[in-house]
């Protein structure tokens, strides 16, 4: 099977055939596209949302820390409902280690996994202080060493409260990435250097947000609206169901309320 050399489908654009590549020593899929579609992709994507912004309130940099943290197998609205009374009394690791696990127990208890992540949100708190003046470091290596803060959290850190271009994989951006085959990867990590080869460099401070907002709000994950799509004519997802993109316009800006 190995030796076969399957032809390409006589209609079939060259760029929608999987191909490989090696990237240290391993094979893997390539993007379906050609530059100059990714190009397209993301120019459509700045003009439907030429600042796109996370759904996730906070105030500072710790309570964004602290929000993305207690997101994890949560919903961004659920962790808002939540930590709009607890950012209200504690938006520093000082304040926050002063109420006590108990306390923010109290105030993240309609979250999943609410103890373990008071339990996290305590410790992080204290190595803040204890390592870093209290004060959210600005570089990844040092993010991840705060308790429940894993690579997804730091990118969205780094990028929410320090501007930096990065590609944070959540479920909805490591679905996408392999539903239209954009950047194909069995897991997030491989998704996320993958992303970081195709998306244009000047795309890339708002890739993140674009593609959670695209697979939250029309490439959705029990069926995607491919009327409402602005790329469904580019798209190469074997599950799409329609070839005209929806118009392209600019959507209204997003109501994201501050915190408190």
């Amino acid at each position: 099977m190995k030796n076969v050399k399957l032809k390409s489908p006589p209609h079939e654009p060259k760029p929608a055939k999987a191909t490989t590549r090696r990237t240290g020593g391993r094979a893997g899929p390539r993007s379906a596209y050609r530059p100059a579609e990714v190009e397209e992709i993301f120019r459509r994507f700045a003009v439907q949302r030429p600042e796109p912004k996370g759904e996730l309130e906070h105030v500072n940099p710790f309570t964004l820390v602290v929000a993305v943290a207690l997101s994890a197998q949560a919903t961004d609205s659920g962790v808002n409902k939540a930590t709009r009374q607890l950012f209200a009394v504690a938006d520093t690791p000082e304040k926050m280690l002063a109420l006590g696990e108990e306390r923010v127990r109290d105030y993240i208890k309609t979250i999943g996994l609410y103890r373990n992540k008071a339990k996290n949100v305590i410790a992080l708190s204290e190595k803040l202080i204890a390592d870093f003046g209290g004060e959210v470091p600005r570089t990844r290596e040092e993010l991840v060493t705060l308790p429940g803060v894993g690579r997804k959290t730091a990118n969205v850190v780094l990028s929410m409260a320090f501007g930096q271009p990065t590609i944070a994989v959540d479920t909805h951006i490591f679905r996408i990435a392999n539903r239209i085959r954009l950047a194909p990867g069995k897991t997030p990590d491989e998704v996320e250097a993958h992303l970081l080869r195709v998306i244009p460099k000047h795309y890339l401070f708002h890739a993140h947000h674009w593609l959670i907002l695209h697979g939250r709000y029309v490439c959705k994950a029990r069926r995607p609206e491919c009327e409402r799509c602005v790329i469904a004519d580019l798209c190469r997802s074997p599950e799409k169901t329609c070839d005209v993109p929806a118009p392209l316009v600019e959507l209204p800006p997003q109501m994201v309320p501050a915190a408190g």
